[in-house]
């Protein structure tokens, strides 16, 4: 069997490719060296690990010993995995972007040999494969400088599209940022929510802002599309009905025929969504939701020792051993008459094994249409018998599904997303009071603070003493500053918000551009590549750049002694106009209704502040800090506020404060009408 020189790495994805008769090897300095050297094109394929078409293209090209002949002699290969690299990866798919016009992957690149692009594409057949690499070599043996031209041209244009150009801020008034909202919602999908189109994305960024917005407008119509998005989702194939976890997007615009693979960030942001819609609503259907999608994180992504795995794969083995989008999770309508027998028909009716959940050949995706009260009056049982039914259901399904070829697992630990889970099982202990999620959540940082930093302090992508490790990226950097900050309001450790405040600054002293205000995505002492980014906008996860401005504007409240009010009034600059494209810069958009409308620092004092704040805790309060203790010195915040035998809440706007009340219920009250 050949093997090339990903055999020695640790990515998942690049290990998939470690056999293929194409001598690939990882981005690296020297792989780089070695193209100028020998004066030779570079050939970069970009993927991941749950990437249908990625497997589809290995298959078909990169497994083909006459294709990888071709690559091998006139490319220096370069394999990178797009989630551990995607300083890598923002640039390739802008220069494909700029030549096509679309992106997506497998992202293929061919370079000259100091990295700069000429050519891309996605997912390419075979014949057009061969026929395009011959063609690009040619014409680069040719007329090399025809070549080194365009790509000249196209790098300029890589390095213009991402420069800052903060244009000075203009709040809007609140009417016209009302009507940008509102204009945006006109393009969702009244009857299944999110996009009025397909292929559907769940963009819980989006969702947030809708909570916030709901929160400080009180508009129903805002409250009638979170309700309908967030209950079609859980209802969808698009979550797994029998074991819980949602996948990356669906296909239709039901919601129903999911792109079957799972990734961490979806489902870690999934858990913030949910929290944040039980404690508006008081669903609890949404409090399923979560409690669902924790057992899926923690039975199938979790590592032994803490921390969490990117993803699973959208493919696994059929009964015939090939791979097949789905095989694990779909059902045929025999099998389950077989299984189920005389509870067959309500299991069907339940789940539309119907016309409404036929999804190809034979094969069924669960998909529900009606809530437990409407199914049990409808079958003329109590919602107890129902959802016994429902849980026997799944105690016969699974275990037979777990007899089938289960879906490969990307066991990378990748920081960023695992902040999103700590952020999100702290909303999730927060909101809904459940205290065994914020034990997993400090578990979670613990892992990454024990394997993801150095003795230095540093911040590793990747686990700190394995091969191949990667140095943070402003994401990771960012995203745990943030979730170090839920994790404090839900527990009030304040270890986690100084560790946020380090994390901060950190930034500062090594990503930050003073001229512009914005943070650059790699470090100052990271190699270079032909553009140093900067992120900034929002998608299916935020932009690093939108959170830190976040996180400044918050840090200034808890520490506004501080240099942090100095860096959110630069950044501030760059929150783009209301109504331009909001999808793409939602959390962004948070900033606006923090700045339009009242926000609090909410101080509570005293020895028994951790049961008195409850109240506070558990209700969604978008506009506001919490900080909570009985020590002066840990935060100014409680300077001269504390006093014996009595818990004491204050509510305050940049420090000043109102009287200190000692009421939680009145508390909340004045927080709800300021």
């Amino acid at each position: 069997m050949h093997t090339n020189d990903l055999i020695h790495e640790s990515s998942p994805y690049l290990l998939q490719h470690a056999h293929n008769p194409v001598n690939w090897v990882a981005w690296k300095e020297d792989a780089l060296a070695r193209a100028k050297k020998e004066e030779k094109l570079i050939l970069i394929s970009i993927g991941y690990a749950a990437c249908h078409w990625c497997h589809v293209m290995e298959k078909e090209c990169f497994e083909d010993a006459q294709v990888a002949a071709v690559m091998n002699a006139q490319f220096v290969n370069i394999k990178v995995d797009r989630e551990e690299r995607p300083d890598v990866d923002q640039i390739y798919m802008d220069a494909l972007q700029l030549m096509t016009g679309s992106g997506g992957w497998p992202l293929n690149i061919i370079a000259l040999p100091d990295g700069r692009p000429f050519w891309g594409a996605t997912y390419v057949p075979k014949d057009r494969w061969q026929h395009t690499l011959a063609q690009l070599a040619q014409l680069y043996e040719d007329d090399p400088a025809k070549v080194i031209q365009y790509a000249e041209d196209l790098t300029q244009g890589l390095i213009s599209i991402n420069q800052p150009s903060g244009q000075g801020l203009k709040m809007p008034e609140k009417e016209t940022l009302d009507l940008a909202i509102m204009n945006w919602l006109q393009k969702m999908d009244p009857e299944y929510g999110g996009y009025n189109r397909a292929p559907k994305f769940m963009m819980p960024v989006n969702l947030e802002f809708l909570m916030n917005y709901y929160a400080v407008s009180q508009k129903q119509e805002v409250l009638d599309y979170l309700n309908t998005t967030l209950t079609r989702m859980a209802y969808g194939g698009l979550q797994d009905q029998l074991a819980g976890g949602f996948a990356r997007y669906s296909v239709d615009m039901r919601w129903h025929v999911p792109h079957f693979e799972k990734m961490l960030y979806d489902n870690a942001q999934l858990l913030s969504v949910y929290s944040k819609g039980y404690a508006i609503t008081g669903n609890t259907y949404y409090k399923q939701v979560v409690d669902d999608t924790i057992s899926f994180l923690t039975e199938e992504l979790m590592h032994p020792e803490g921390g969490f795995y990117a993803s699973l794969d959208a493919d696994s083995l059929d009964a015939h051993g090939e791979l097949e989008e789905g095989a694990f999770y779909v059902w045929t309508k025999e099998e389950l008459q077989e299984i189920l027998m005389d509870d067959f028909p309500r299991f069907a009716a339940y789940y539309n094994v119907n016309d409404f959940g036929f999804w190809e050949a034979d094969k069924y995706v669960l998909i529900r249409t009606s809530s437990d009260t409407e199914f049990a009056r409808k079958w003329q049982m109590t919602e107890e018998e129902l959802q016994a039914m429902v849980q026997s259901w799944k105690e016969t399904l699974l275990p037979i599904r777990k007899k089938r070829s289960a879906p490969r697992l990307d066991s990378k630990i990748l920081v960023s997303w695992n902040a999103l889970v700590i952020k999100g099982l702290a909303d999730a202990a927060r909101y809904l009071e459940e205290s065994k999620w914020t034990d997993l959540a400090v578990e979670t940082a613990s892992y990454i603070e024990s394997n993801h930093r150095s003795t230095e302090g540093r911040l590793y992508r990747t686990p700190y003493n394995a091969d191949g490790t990667i140095h943070g990226f402003a994401d990771d950097y960012a995203l745990l500053a943030d979730a170090y900050i839920a994790l404090y309001e839900t527990c009030s450790d304040l270890q986690w918000l100084e560790r946020s405040k380090g994390l901060f600054e950190a930034l500062l002293s090594h990503f930050y551009d003073p001229k512009s205000g914005l943070f650059h995505y790699t470090s100052s002492d990271d190699a270079k590549l032909i553009r140093r980014s900067f992120e900034r906008e929002d998608n299916v996860i935020p932009a690093s750049n939108s959170v830190l401005a976040q996180i400044a504007f918050k840090l200034d409240r808890y520490y506004p002694h501080a240099k942090f009010g100095e860096v959110y009034a630069k950044i501030r600059t760059h929150i783009p106009e209301a109504g331009k494209s909001m999808g793409a810069y939602a959390n962004w958009m948070q900033l606006y209704l923090w700045e339009l409308y009242p926000y609090h620092e909410v101080v509570i004092t005293g020895k028994d502040y951790k049961h008195q704040s409850a109240l506070i805790r558990r209700t969604y309060l978008p506009q506001s800090i919490l900080a909570a203790g009985n020590s002066e010195v840990d935060l100014d915040l409680f300077k001269g506020r504390l006093e014996d035998e009595k818990t004491l809440f204050y509510i305050c706007e940049h420090g000043s404060c109102q009287l200190p009340l000692e009421d939680s219920q009145e508390a909340l009250l004045k927080l709800i009408g300021a």
